[in-house]
């Protein structure tokens, strides 16, 4: 008798990382000849788990080595005896648990949550990742997203159209770890508007339709530098993890010759134990060199390829570029061009980075950050500031918004000149860095005013550091003016609105004399007076102004 299956074909389609350009993994999708099967295993956990398994399958027939995305709806994981035909399948096909994700996709309606977060528990605990799929386009409850802490959250292309959804989204990933994919990229402009929202990776008929056949051979348009997220701590290693070649440690150096010789992209080839551990490295080219040397194939083909490996460069998965880089420079420099292997936290190998992908991108957020510097001070303009200001506001995170100048300063420059102007601005934009801590920002936007986001806590220290010092130019005293907005989570929607609430501050602090410092709070009328008394007369350079 027929099975419901076998008129289910499947198709590849690449999951691209927007970062490196590469293929980070596949996607396998069902593709039902007749009928609607996929709407009978919505409602049929055991044959939802037959397609999932099937697909792994499909995939092991392909011979490809990239990870493997699997579609799979909630209700079935939540029934986790379903899921046993894709274990099965994952271990025949003689692939590692961790280079399979599961996509797990709505609907959620119905799905007991306590059994489907039990689900994934043992789930992740085997090995493989979690991707939560279908959000924007789907039923998954926020409560549910943040306790099933994926992996990877895969948005829905028509979230780019609201963009405060997508910042909200990109900060859950952060706060989870996880990373951010849009799905059904057709043009351009969306793939644009994907990476300024600051996912990682995308999938859609951009960059590669559905095909029978995986394919590694993807268009990805060209992206402007400074595409990278770059905290300050630096950009993390999510960003860069290329798909690793896994091999046994048993491997022989013939098994590593066939996969260099038939996957020319591989760089090399990562030998791990029963439990997915980096115990060796292969470089290709080094390999190569050996294997191809006069009596080469015969001395080493049958023996094991460990042998002409290299103990493993590795790094966690949470951490940063900056920190790669330093496991590559404490190395043997003959090795500086090896992939370093990022593990899980069982130490598994779930991927490995490249230097020259680091060091692209790298160099490139660093050529986007001095064009955005102020050439006097080197601090940054109102972009980076207004940028942290609206990831502030997304985090729900209380924040104090100041802007700061100095008083009267063009009868500054006119009466002591530009030189004696351009020190001045450059000694306060030092006082401020010195005085700044770990989550304080500081901006120079031209001329004499200045910008600088604080966590409210912080503002004692840091005003004192420039409404005291005796600031001069040109041998006469100079003032500074200081107004201060503290915005709570929900006073403001964005930046704009903060300099909004803060604009009118700033007047009210230059209508005091002296060193004046005006503190007032988003959402709440008046203002305090910290600093300064009385009205500020209009005084020309050549008098002294008071402090």
């Amino acid at each position: 008798m027929p099975s419901r299956t076998d008129t289910v074909r499947f198709a590849f389609q690449p999951v691209v990382n927007l970062t490196t350009g590469g293929v980070a993994a596949l996607e396998i999708l069902a593709r039902p000849e007749s009928g609607d099967i996929l709407a009978q295993a919505r409602r049929d956990p055991e044959l939802d788990g037959r397609l999932a398994a099937l697909a792994i399958r499909a995939a092991a027939r392909k011979e490809t080595l990239l990870p493997l995305h699997v579609n799979v709806f909630a209700g079935t994981l939540a029934d986790l005896g379903r899921l046993s035909a894709l274990r099965n399948a994952v271990r025949e096909a003689g692939r590692l648990p961790w280079e399979v994700t599961v996509d797990i996709g709505p609907p959620y309606t119905h799905v007991p949550q306590h059994a489907l977060l039990e689900a994934v528990a043992v789930v992740r605990e085997e090995g493989f990742r979690i991707c939560a799929d279908g959000i924007g386009d789907g039923d998954v409850p926020l409560r549910l997203l943040t306790d099933l802490a994926p992996e990877l959250m895969k948005l829905d292309v028509s979230l780019l159209s609201r963009p405060a959804a997508v910042r909200a989204m990109r900060t859950l990933c952060e706060q989870l770890g996880a990373l951010l994919s849009v799905e059904g990229v057709e043009t351009e402009l969306q793939c644009a508007a994907a990476v300024s929202a600051g996912a990682q990776l995308a999938q859609g008929e951009l960059f590669a339709p559905p095909a029978r056949l995986p394919s590694a051979d993807v268009y990805v348009p060209a992206l402007s530098p400074g595409t990278v997220t770059t905290p300050r701590s630096g950009p993390s290693v999510r960003q860069f993890v290329r798909p690793a070649a896994l091999l046994p440690t048993t491997a022989s150096a013939g098994q590593v010759r066939a996969l260099l010789t038939g996957s020319p992209d591989v760089s090399g080839v990562v030998l791990v134990n029963p439990s997915g551990i980096p115990v060796r490295s292969v470089h290709r080219s080094r390999f190569m060199l050996s294997m191809s040397g006069r009596y080469g194939h015969a001395l080493y083909a049958d023996r094991p390829a460990a042998r002409l490996g290299d103990p493993p460069r590795t790094v966690g998965v949470d951490a940063t570029a900056w920190e790669v880089l330093d496991v590559v420079a404490d190395g043997d420099r003959d090795r500086t061009s090896d992939d370093v292997a990022v593990v899980d936290r069982y130490g598994r190998c779930v991927g490995v980075v490249r230097l020259a992908d680091l060091v692209r991108a790298l160099s490139e957020s660093r050529v986007e950050e001095a064009a955005g510097l102020n050439p006097l001070t080197r601090l940054p303009g109102s972009d980076a500031i207004t940028g942290e200001v609206d990831r502030r506001i997304a985090d729900r995170r209380m924040f104090a918004l100041s802007w700061l100048d100095v008083d009267h300063f063009k009868q500054v420059n006119d009466g002591a000149g530009f030189a004696a102007g351009d020190e001045l601005i450059r000694a306060v934009g030092r006082a401020l860095q010195v005085s700044a801590s770990e989550a304080t920002r500081v901006g120079h936007i031209g001329g004499d005013d200045f910008l600088v986001l604080a966590d409210p806590d912080t503002l004692g220290p840091l005003a004192a550091s420039v409404l005291d010092a005796p600031w001069t130019a040109g041998g006469r005293a100079v003032t500074m003016s200081l107004a201060t907005v503290v915005c709570a989570p929900g006073s403001v929607s964005d930046h704009r609105e903060a300099a909004a609430c803060l604009a009118p501050l700033k007047q009210a602090a230059k209508a005091l004399n002296g060193a004046s410092w005006v503190l007032g709070r988003a959402g709440l009328p008046g203002h305090e007076i910290r600093r300064g008394t009385g009205a500020a007369p209009m005084e020309p350079y050549g008098r002294t102004l008071t402090g």
